[in-house]
């Protein structure tokens, strides 16, 4: 049904993934309309695929984008200060979603190993109005750093999400220290004989307790070293 969701517009695009129910919640899919994904995907922006978009790197399809923002909704709403950490953000698009997501007391850190990718990701979001005031406000930040080490913004390295864009080989220590309780992270991570990729969705609860539930398999770029030089 995934494939099927493709559109000529931004609009008729998530109306097919609302439809398809792969967008499930209505303040979900307003959040998706807000953020053109042609400011994003460089070819065929509208077809629900992933993309290249240079550095070894892609876009994912919009379908996997909200698989994750849904498995991790109960962690978004812009009820209270919200901090999220989009580690792997490439082009920039989850993390704008994000930022919507999380609304005016939220934060969103979209982190890349590659240099070029971290600049793509703030020249992508610069396209748009909205997105510039999302960077002036400081609820968009994108920074240059090794994500399986996690981040620390402001001071502070505690994420009420965390969402991994690149296939992990084991599921760091770091980044479960620093998902907050409660708290809720989205990760790709490669099975025992690293051939085939799992997401996995790790829910830790108020009293710091991890749930790890295997959600489906995938196939992503791999969380490794970046380039030499980057």
């Amino acid at each position: 049904m995934a494939w099927r969701c493709s559109g000529d517009s931004n609009q008729e695009l998530v109306d097919n993934l609302y439809d398809a129910g792969l967008i499930k919640s209505p303040i979900v899919k307003d959040a998706f309309l807000k953020v053109d994904r042609a400011d994003y995907a460089p070819h065929n922006p509208y077809k629900d695929c992933p993309q290249s978009i240079g550095h070894s790197a892609t876009i994912s399809a919009p379908h996997m984008h909200a698989s994750a923002i849904e498995y991790c909704l109960a962690h978004l709403s812009p009820d209270k200060e919200r901090r999220v950490l989009d580690i792997g953000s490439g082009s920039g698009y989850l993390t704008h979603i994000l930022a919507e997501m999380v609304g005016d007391k939220g934060t969103v850190v979209g982190l890349e190993h590659i240099r070029e990718l971290r600049d793509l990701g703030e020249h992508n979001a610069q396209k748009s109005a909205r997105g510039r005031q999302l960077l002036e406000a400081g609820r968009i930040k994108f920074r240059h750093g090794d994500g399986r080490k996690g981040w620390v913004e402001d001071g502070k390295s505690d994420w009420d999400v965390i969402h991994v864009g690149a296939s992990a080989r084991i599921l760091h220590e770091e980044l479960l220290d620093q998902l907050k309780a409660p708290g809720c992270m989205f990760i790709p991570v490669d099975d025992e004989h690293g051939i085939d990729q799992s997401v996995w969705r790790i829910e830790k609860d108020a009293k710091g307790e991890i749930t790890k539930q295997r959600l489906f398999g995938v196939r992503y770029v791999p969380l490794t070293d970046p380039p030499r030089g980057s």
